[in-house]
C-alpha cells in the first residue's frame, strides 16, 4: 500500500507600498522549462513523520535556495492537499530575501527520456516576488490557499492596530 506523501514549505512575504507580496519558486527541469502558469510553487519538500514538519520546511528551504531559511515569527497555514494527493503544509514568515541570489541543489533524471542519459537540474530554476493576483496564476493547483489564508491572517492583524 503506498503511502501519500507530504510536503512542509515556508512562504516568505513582505509589503511593499501596502501591498503584499509572496516568495515563490519556479520549478527546475525539462518538464517545467517551458510552463510559466502553473509551475511555480512554494518552496518545500518531502519529510517523514520522524521530522518536526516546520524544522522540514526550513531545511528545504535553505536546501533548495542556497541561503538560511528566514528567522522571524512563522505563521502556519494549515495544509492543503494537491491534486496528485500530495499534502503539503506551510508556513509564511515576513523576510525581505534576496530573490538574485539562489542556488538551489540539484536531481537526476533521465534525459531525454528514453536515451539513457542521466542529466542533473535544479529543484528549482529561480524565485520571485510576486502579488496574491500573479501568485493566483503561477502557482500549482491548490497552494494559492496558502496566499489567500495569509492575506486573511494579515488583515487580521491589521484590524488590531
Amino acid at each position: 500500500m503506498s503511502k501519500t506523501k507530504t510536503s512542509a514549505g515556508l512562504l516568505p512575504y513582505r509589503v511593499r507600498a501596502g501591498r503584499m507580496e509572496v516568495l515563490i519558486a519556479h520549478m527546475g527541469g525539462p518538464l517545467w522549462a517551458t510552463r510559466d502558469d502553473g509551475a511555480w510553487s512554494i518552496v518545500k519538500g518531502e519529510y517523514d513523520e520522524r521530522e518536526d514538519a516546520y524544522a522540514a520546511a526550513r531545511r528545504e528551504f535553505t536546501e533548495e535556495t542556497g541561503a538560511a531559511a528566514p528567522e522571524g515569527e512563522p505563521l502556519a497555514l494549515g495544509e492543503v492537499r494537491q491534486r496528485s494527493g500530495k499534502r503539503v503544509v506551510a508556513w509564511a514568515i515576513e523576510s525581505d530575501f534576496d530573490a538574485s541570489q539562489i542556488h538551489s541543489n540539484t536531481f537526476s533524471i533521465e534525459w531525454p527520456r528514453g536515451s539513457g542519459r542521466q542529466r542533473e537540474f535544479p529543484e528549482i530554476d529561480r524565485v520571485a516576488w510576486v502579488d496574491s493576483a500573479t501568485a493566483a496564476l503561477k502557482l500549482v493547483q491548490g497552494q494559492h490557499a496558502f496566499v489567500q489564508e495569509l492575506e486573511r491572517r494579515l488583515g487580521e492583524v491589521r484590524r488590531l492596530d
